[in-house]
């Protein structure tokens, strides 16, 4: 019996069992492929779909056609909620993840190709045929619209080279990285421009529509508010591929020329400096537009770049001078640089801001002459701190003498947004925040020359607290969107000018060996 058992169990098995065993392992490999064919229309599926909304916009441009510019939102959103997912099928399904990651690092690349020039494209055209009668302010956000498609596609490129020098290496890329983020904003950014850009006012009443057009008639302020966050977003993406591949790079570069490797390091830092120029003199511009609000988050922007710049430098260890260099220098071309950015940013930049504010509204009980002398007296005085703070060969780790001019600007400016709102709107209050902007000008302006007043370094104390950091960032990120934001700055930053009487007793922070 057990022969027979054997002889049993070894035999063919009949053919319409195979043919039924067959199909059902035919359905099981379906089942199991599924995974990787969805992530495939995932991945290859973006390109066309961008395209379709590329020629809808192509067609809106050329006859206003309703429709069309629906149809074109539709496919973008679909392509965006593609982007959303894609990546996440891609790491998550073998056998092919590795090369379904660069594939989707390549789809990015053609989508971002097409729909940021298309959005710049369609912002200039916005301008012409719908807005006739532009304004200035118009005229800057399609300009800024234009810096920030030139920074994405300027990114990605960069992106591509630092990867692919880092392959040639053999360093091997990872699946997800930190800069991730900056691809899942890209995307939203995308289709909000567009639907911005090709806007066409039409009757319908679906909610779908009514959703669409509300997004297109935001106001411009948050338009500009999105659009530099995505921007600030870029630049931190550029500085985490150079921070990630960068020392690959210069080992090929320098092999053991260290004169030369900091040279080529110093112009991290550099940059950065010249961001924080260029932030003050943006501010500068847009205040003489009338919108204050945003040039006080581009001395934010301002005083972030201070602090990027002086933390990267100290991390690069370009602070320290080389083993190699026959003479030290009192005056780098960093620190000069430095200086004059701070100069413009917290010095020339909050003294314009108040005098253009000012220079139309009379003070109670002041000739308006006052105005013009206290900027300029606080540009001077300012100068003076920055001066002082260069030659200062004693300083105390961990605390300033004297209030630094980055938060002395961001004191000064802060009630100017209450002052400009209320004038506007031909409030009451509109004196009081005058007399009120007119006296912190005075006090901050010797705050930052009072040297024996220790004032505690906020950026390295945010470094040694990040939970601290991170949740007042998140608090101002949430009042930005309010008409609270000027209330609540002003308030942080008179705490922070009244914070030597609580912060005199702590012990200056002792240096890492």
């Amino acid at each position: 019996m057990v022969t027979a058992w054997l002889i049993f169990s070894v035999a063919p098995v009949p053919h319409y069992s195979r043919g039924l065993s067959a199909k059902k392992i035919k359905n099981m490999q379906n089942k199991k492929n599924f995974p990787q064919k969805l992530t495939a229309l995932l991945i290859y599926g973006r390109p066309p779909l961008v395209l379709g909304g590329m020629l809808c916009a192509i067609a809106v441009m050329w006859n206003r056609s309703f429709p069309l510019y629906l149809t074109g939102v539709f496919l973008l959103l679909i392509s965006m909620s593609f982007d959303v997912v894609d990546g996440w099928f891609a790491s998550r399904y073998p056998p092919h993840a590795t090369m379904a990651n660069l594939v989707d690092r390549v789809m990015d690349k053609i989508v971002y190709a097409i729909i940021f020039p298309l959005v710049s494209v369609g912002m200039m055209w916005r301008l012409i045929f719908f807005e006739s009668a532009y304004t200035k302010p118009e005229i800057l956000h399609a300009i800024l619209v234009l810096v920030l498609c030139i920074t994405v596609l300027v990114r990605d490129s960069f992106a591509h080279f630092m990867r692919g020098c880092a392959l040639q290496k053999g360093f091997e890329t990872e699946a997800v990285e930190f800069t991730r983020l900056r691809t899942m904003v890209a995307a939203p950014v995308g289709v909000l421009l567009y639907i911005y850009a090709f806007y066409l006012p039409g009757e319908s009443d679906s909610i779908v529509y009514h959703f669409i057009s509300w997004l297109a008639n935001l106001p411009r302020r948050t338009y500009f508010i999105i659009e530099i966050i995505f921007l600030i977003i870029n630049f931190g993406s550029i500085a985490g591929l150079c921070r990630k591949y960068g020392t690959l790079l210069l080992d090929e570069v320098c092999h053991e020329d260290d004169l030369l490797r900091r040279r080529i390091l110093s112009f991290f830092p550099n940059a950065l400096t010249v961001f924080n120029a260029l932030m003050g003199i943006l501010a500068v511009l847009f205040t003489h537009q009338g919108l204050i609000r945003h040039a006080y988050l581009f001395l934010v922007g301002a005083a972030i770049f201070d602090k990027l710049d002086g933390a990267l430098a100290r991390k690069l260890g370009l602070t320290e001078p080389s083993p190699n260099q026959k003479t030290k220098r009192g005056i780098t071309l960093g620190g000069l640089l430095d200086d004059i950015a701070d100069g413009i940013s917290f010095c020339m930049a909050p003294a314009l801001i108040f005098h253009m504010t000012l220079a139309d509204y009379p003070i109670p009980g002041l000739a308006q002459s006052w105005t013009t002398v206290v900027a300029v007296a606080y540009f001077f005085l300012g100068i003076t701190r920055l001066i002082y703070f260069t030659f200062d060969r004693t300083p105390i780790p961990g605390f300033f003498k004297g209030m630094p001019t980055p938060a002395a600007a961001l004191l000064v400016v802060a009630p100017l947004l209450m002052f400009n709102q209320a004038a506007e709107a031909s409030m009451p209050t509109a004196p009081f925040w005058s007399i009120f902007c007119f006296s912190l000008m005075v006090i901050a302006s010797f705050a930052m020359n009072l040297y024996p007043v220790h004032y505690l370094h906020i950026g390295r104390f945010m470094d040694s607290n990040p939970w601290f950091g991170r949740f007042n960032m998140l608090l101002l990120l949430v009042f930005l969107f309010t008409p609270y934001f000027g209330y609540v700055a002003l308030l942080y930053l008179l705490l922070y000018l009244a914070s030597p009487i609580f912060t005199r007793r702590m012990e200056p922070v002792q240096k890492k060996k």
